[in-house]
């Protein structure tokens, strides 16, 4: 059973005691009984406890900043949505192959913002700039917000904002089963909640510190007699030994757990396993004794955003597997959408 996340170390940056949710968790923090730490800027933290690289890792990710985010140009979020809202970064999980292990860097420590109300009305000014196009926000593309959110209601307040809005969406995906605090949330249907899931064998190999596949399921239940639109996002999609089998049974469990109610309006987005050069180099580093199957030979280069490129499967691999995948949601959700496959 894995617990909701609680932070071993606090930061907190003295600009974000100037906001009522930066004094309401620090007195929560406090009541705790956790380490709080003042620091100037998140830039400035140095020092983390461990006595080497593979213990100073780990404290960080056990480590929470609370902060302001200055930065209210929201980037772009293609193919899940038009924009990424900033609600956080950083993850507590350990999924070895997390692209956050290059994109965080040395700082893998979570920050949540406490300037909501700033970040929101940003997003309604993308949203009226676009109206009456509808806008989509994700608010998972670098952290899983629902880890923390027990903690912080920004997520909960976010879903409540954008459900009164006419043209605004909101979108996240989390490895955590921790949503009851959501299910009374009044997201008016204009939040898809979605869910990544996998084969239970890459769940045990290379997502430790993430609830089971089981308990996702549960809290995807939960979710959908809660009257949210549901979505599952299988990823990484990878070929081990077995994969044909372990993928089918888990659309076998997704048909098994998931309620009526949940059937309508789902959508799938599969996303196949990828890796750059340098993400390689710090995987290694802090996963030294990872199976995660990392060998350039084997894969196809693709360009990516800002000149870095990353490695996929060749594209007959990438055939098969979306393919055989899709046979199953077809099989198993046959009114199901599937968004995309990359």
């Amino acid at each position: 059973m894995i617990k909701p996340f609680t932070p071993q170390l606090v930061y907190i940056e003295p600009g974000a005691l100037e906001y009522d949710l930066g004094r309401e968790l620090k007195e929560k923090f406090t009541k705790m009984g956790l380490e709080i730490k003042e620091t100037t800027s998140h830039n400035q933290i140095r020092n983390l406890p461990g006595k080497n690289d593979f213990q100073k890792y780990r404290i960080a990710k056990s480590t929470l900043v609370v902060g302001v985010r200055k930065t209210l140009t929201f980037d772009s979020s293609k193919p899940s949505a038009e924009y990424a809202i900033p609600l956080a970064t950083g993850c507590m999980g350990h999924c070895h192959y997390c692209y956050l292990q290059t994109t965080m860097g040395s700082k893998p420590y979570i920050r949540t913002y406490v300037n909501v109300n700033e970040i929101l009305a940003q997003a309604d000014k993308y949203t009226n700039a676009r109206a009456p196009e509808i806008t989509r926000f994700e608010a998972s593309c670098t952290s899983d917000i629902v880890g923390i959110d027990h903690l912080t209601h920004t997520l909960k307040r976010s879903i409540e904002h954008i459900g009164k809005t006419k043209y605004g969406r909101l979108r996240f995906v989390t490895k955590f089963h921790h949503v009851d605090h959501l299910l009374d949330a009044e997201h008016n249907n204009h939040t898809r909640f979605r869910f990544s899931v996998n084969a239970d064998y890459i769940i045990k190999q290379f997502e430790p510190g993430t609830s089971p596949l089981d308990q996702r399921l549960e809290a995807a239940a939960k979710v959908a007699e809660a009257g949210y639109p549901l979505g599952f996002i299988v990823a990484p999609i990878y070929l081990y030994s077995g994969w044909e089998d372990g993928y089918k049974v888990l659309f076998e469990k997704l048909h098994q757990k998931l309620p009526q109610t949940g059937r309508s309006g789902l959508t799938f987005e599969f996303i196949q396993h990828r890796f750059t050069k340098p993400a390689k180099k710090v995987i290694a580093k802090n996963y030294p004794m990872t199976k995660l199957e990392l060998n350039e030979e084997k894969r196809k280069y693709k360009w990516g955003r800002y000149g870095i490129g990353k490695y996929v499967y060749q594209t007959d691999e990438q055939e098969i597997m979306k393919n055989t995948l899709r046979s199953y949601m077809d099989k198993y959700f046959p009114n199901a959408e599937l968004e995309y496959f990359t």
